[in-house]
């Protein structure tokens, strides 16, 4: 390995880094733009745009097999397989197209009107509450954040709405719980992995909907799909659907709550809310991926060996001073920025109009009938790992938002 330096032996769960990673990629990005840890698993830390979008365009050098960032990086063979994103080529551009018709314009128009009314009657809800009326704060990210997107994900899965409190619970185990505690994530995994194989096992193509129906139709058809690669996309889109897009919308909602400027431009004028999302996802963009070398590489004039995790942070992409002036400033203007919070190259997002339409709809509907409101504390405990986000946002709302 390169010599030590004064930024190897991070710990992406160290409190300062939670609050604040940009404090840290800062002064990277001129000092020691790649750094190296042994802590939780292992990792180098990439902080510069350039850097990171070399990573993620050369998936030769750099596999998505495992896209954990801490805990033991998996022997090949034994990785949780999440088709597309943890495939490699030449097996991604066939997984990914499998599923790239659940994801255009017009499917996820069609899920527009159930956010849109999921997010108006929790509106509603939460302006009538007794703790609105009482002058107690609400938990936004308890109450609206968390909800919607297992609503859309539920749906979109055709999967019972009855069970969307255990998806909920589930991607808190694997994604928020299990960063850390390794026993909880692979209890969540075989929990998810169980439930979908059951539903699998009880499904036929004519009957069934959502994602495992198009892919049993497909299967139908001579697609050579197996059991495990069908669970595994019905579990990718369960996580990545939930996950991400509450921590967005939970960023948002914090800056619009901290940022009383922003939150009444918004509410004011709410045409600009499409490219205000973009700008929340260029600064507080949620996902940390992570890569494993399969060649030995120099990267930021660091060595990378073949086995050695590599973490893309997107945000730390988007907060690069090279690419965006005054990057770590919120601007929300007509202008709809630039960013790599969706990633770059053949893993981008699949879901990303769907998410962005989530994410418009949601703030829409919440800064309708709340304009004002702000923390109730001006601390916030983000969670980390994969997924950066608040984990809690008590919010305080004027009682005259129940009569909007």
């Amino acid at each position: 390995m390169s010599e030590r330096t004064d930024f190897d032996g991070f710990d992406l769960y160290d409190p300062g880094y939670l609050a604040d990673p940009e404090s840290i990629w800062r002064p990277m990005r001129d000092r020691c733009p790649v750094a190296h840890s042994d802590s939780r698993g292992g990792a180098w830390l990439l902080s510069r745009h350039g850097d990171i979008c070399a990573v993620a365009l050369d998936p030769d050098t750099f596999s998505s097999r495992a896209g954990e960032v801490t805990g033991p990086v998996p022997a090949p063979g034994r990785e949780l397989k999440i088709p597309p994103v943890s495939s490699d080529p030449p097996d991604h551009a066939r997984d990914r197209r499998l599923l790239m018709p659940l994801f255009g314009k017009e499917a996820v128009a069609g899920l527009e009107p159930l956010t849109r009314r999921t997010a108006r009657e929790l509106v509603a809800s939460i302006v009538t509450s007794d703790a609105v009326r009482a002058g107690h704060p609400v938990d936004a990210v308890a109450e609206y954040a968390r909800v919607i997107p297992v609503v859309v994900t539920t749906k979109m899965l055709d999967l019972p709405a009855a069970d969307e409190e255990l998806f909920r619970q589930w991607t808190l185990r694997m994604l928020k719980d299990g960063a850390q505690d390794y026993a909880a994530r692979a209890e969540a995994v075989r929990a998810i992995q169980s439930y979908f194989r059951a539903r699998l096992h009880s499904s036929t193509p004519g009957e069934a909907g959502g994602v495992m129906g198009h892919l049993l139709r497909r299967r139908a058809e001579g697609e050579p799909l197996s059991d495990e690669r069908i669970v595994g996309m019905c579990f990718l889109m369960l996580i990545a659907g939930i996950d991400t897009t509450w921590s967005a919308l939970g960023s948002a909602l914090w800056h619009l709550a901290a940022h009383p400027e922003h939150r009444r431009l918004l509410a004011r004028r709410p045409e600009l809310i499409p490219n205000a999302v973009e700008e929340f996802l260029r600064v507080y963009a949620p996902v940390t991926i992570g890569r494993v070398v399969t060649r030995d590489a120099t990267i930021g004039g660091r060595t990378l060996r073949a086995g050695d995790r590599v973490v893309l942070p997107w945000a730390a992409a988007n907060l690069d001073p090279a690419v965006h002036p005054a990057s770590s400033e919120v601007r929300i203007s007509a202008h709809r920025p630039r960013h790599l919070a969706f990633g770059l190259g053949i893993h981008r997002c699949l879901g990303a109009q769907l998410a962005q339409m989530e994410l418009r709809v949601a703030l829409e509907e919440w800064l309708t009938r709340i304009p004002e409101f702000v923390p109730a504390s001006p601390e916030v405990r983000w969670s980390g790992g994969n997924t950066r986000g608040p984990e809690s946002l008590p919010v305080r709302i004027p009682s005259s938002a129940s009569a909007r």
